[in-house]
């Protein structure tokens, strides 16, 4: 089948999804009204409440959901089950559950004074159900930390021609976030000259790399580049959002728009045919295609994650309520489009293979012999690009990773300063020292870096796909129970909840039955603790799942 004609039927599906059923919500659920004060402007500090100009605080949402979320698990949902039933997945679940629950999770935060989910579950669900989801969130926060710290530090030692631009980018922003809120430059014109700069040092950094000797100051130069980066992320969680938060994110997102207008442009231009099966199995190596699938794939469909960083730094950014629809639901849409472009990237632009034989185009070598899913996708874009003109394949596979790890970084910043923040809600009442942003950021730091440095995070990340679609269902079990109070409709927010919270149950005992079965009794573990504390907030929002839910 085209690429082409798969491509038009996703993007023209995305628009009207936005534009339809973004509106409903905005009018039926969250009744957005401009002639309330956000928590932006009523609890303006400076520091994390801050009203953004409406661009910037896309381009911080968009990066800190994105990361490397919307490349790999595509990949794999191609991989293990075909490029049809990933597709359809990203399509329909960004649409009816993704943007429904980054929006409304968003929205509901925003009416609350800019608190978290776990906070206000407080109020509609009781103290036992903030403490299990402020514990389980914090827990997940420093998983992230950890993970994408990791592959940061490993890709800045296989390419070092990016580690300048990488770091360059910082400075960009400070002085960008310097020029717009401390000079009052246009913001135009700003973006202009940050970009010009930023590709000129991608430019120099294509000619002066950074290679790291093997061994740098007693340690491997991975692990350098982790802990350079975690130091990093102390201070980058900790500054006021303003001069580097809001800034760095956006900037990052014109890197992401111009790679998927390339991307998808460089398809239009060689509209291969899909290479790969619309259709692999229902049980692979992957596993049953439900409940798999829809854990494998995250973001780019739904991700729990999603909802900690809508409730947490963007709504205390958000100028107004109107703004909502653009950032919450807007900002799933465009990352559908990203994992779109994965998925064709992964049937189209490269050669399926189940040999697994050595080719450098190869799919199922990229993605398993080579073991190697940044690669996979970057080799794919690159592939896509170069046929457009004065763009070559090397050009395009430095650029892909570029656009990655721009946003890895991102993502590390917003999951310590979100850390932080449920700290301070759990823990800053009855101990002002945890208020402290400075030492409630170093607490998840050092956490996440002890799991990063001694690979402790291996043990437990074969769970954290279906731990991260148990916090999307809880986040919108949370929405509804607040929908509820409000007295609004709640249908729209509960029939996702039940669909995931099943898939999600379904995927842990999946998971935990297999780890027990092959020994790894501490995956098994967790997965087991993971189904217990579902189902007590179950218990505790039965009355907003089994009852009153029907009454709308």
């Amino acid at each position: 089948m085209s690429s082409l004609i798969v491509a038009f039927i996703l993007i023209l599906w995305l628009v009207l999804g936005y534009k339809i059923y973004g509106s409903f919500l905005e009018r039926k659920v969250i009744k957005a009204d401009d002639s309330r004060l956000t928590p932006a402007n009523e609890l303006k500090d400076g520091i994390d409440y801050l009203p953004a100009k409406k661009p910037l605080l896309f381009g911080h949402h968009f990066s800190s959901i994105a990361g490397a979320g919307p490349i790999l698990g595509p990949l794999l949902g191609v991989l293990y089950f075909g490029w049809l039933g990933a597709l359809l997945w990203v399509a329909i679940g960004s649409i009816f559950l993704g943007a429904v629950h980054d929006y409304s999770s968003l929205m509901v935060s925003v009416q609350n004074k800019g608190t978290s989910l776990a906070d206000i579950s407080e109020k509609t669900l009781g103290f036992r159900t903030k403490i299990i989801f402020s514990i389980f969130l914090w827990l997940a926060l420093a998983l992230v930390i950890a993970v994408f710290a990791v592959v940061a530090s490993q890709t800045l030692v296989s390419q070092p021609e990016i580690v300048i631009p990488t770091f360059g980018l910082i400075f960009i922003a400070m002085i960008f976030g310097w020029l717009i809120y401390r000079k009052g430059m246009n913001v135009v014109t700003a973006t202009v000259l940050a970009l010009l700069t930023l590709f000129a040092l991608i430019y120099l950094g294509e000619f002066l790399p950074v290679k790291l000797p093997a061994q740098v100051l007693g340690i491997s130069s991975q692990s350098f580049w982790f802990y350079i980066l975690i130091i990093y992320t102390l201070f980058a969680s900790s500054l006021p959002v303003w001069f580097l938060l809001q800034p760095r994110d956006y900037i990052s997102t014109w890197i992401l728009f111009l790679g998927l207008g390339l991307g998808y442009l460089g398809l239009v231009v060689s509209h291969p045919t899909l290479d790969a099966p619309a259709f692999v199995s229902f049980s692979s190596q992957g596993g049953p295609l439900w409940p798999m699938l829809f854990v494998i794939i995250a973001c780019g469909a739904i991700s729990g994650f999603h909802s900690v960083v809508a409730g947490g730094t963007t709504a205390k950014q958000l100028p107004n309520e109107s703004s909502g629809k653009i950032i919450g639901y807007g900002g799933m849409v465009t990352e559908a489009a990203l994992a779109g472009l994965v998925i064709l990237i992964a049937a189209g632009a490269l050669i399926w293979d189940p040999s697994a034989s050595e080719n450098q185009f190869g799919f199922q070598y990229l993605m398993t012999s080579q073991g190697d899913p940044i690669k996979a996708f970057a080799t794919g874009y690159g592939r896509f690009i170069s046929s457009l003109p004065g763009l070559t394949l090397a050009i395009g596979i430095f650029f892909g990773m570029v656009m990655l790890n721009a946003f890895v970084l991102t993502t590390l910043d917003t999951a310590t300063r979100l850390g932080r923040f449920i700290f301070a809600e759990l823990l800053g009442k009855k101990v002002p020292l945890f208020k402290n942003r400075w030492f409630a950021s170093s607490i998840i730091i050092v956490f996440a870096a002890f799991l990063g440095g001694t690979e402790g995070y291996k043990a437990i990340w074969p769970v954290f796909g279906a731990s991260n679609q148990l916090v999307a269902a809880l986040a919108l079990i949370v929405v509804s129970s607040y929908l509820v109070g409000v007295r609004r409709p709640k249908k729209y927010t509960v029939y996702p909840a039940y669909f995931m919270l099943l898939t999600t149950l379904a995927a842990l005992i999946y998971q935990g039955y297999h780890f027990f079965q092959g020994g790894s009794f501490l995956l098994g573990i967790v997965s087991l603790i993971l189904i217990i504390l579902a189902i007590i907030i179950v218990y505790d929002a039965r009355a907003i799942l089994f009852k009153k839910v029907f009454n709308n």
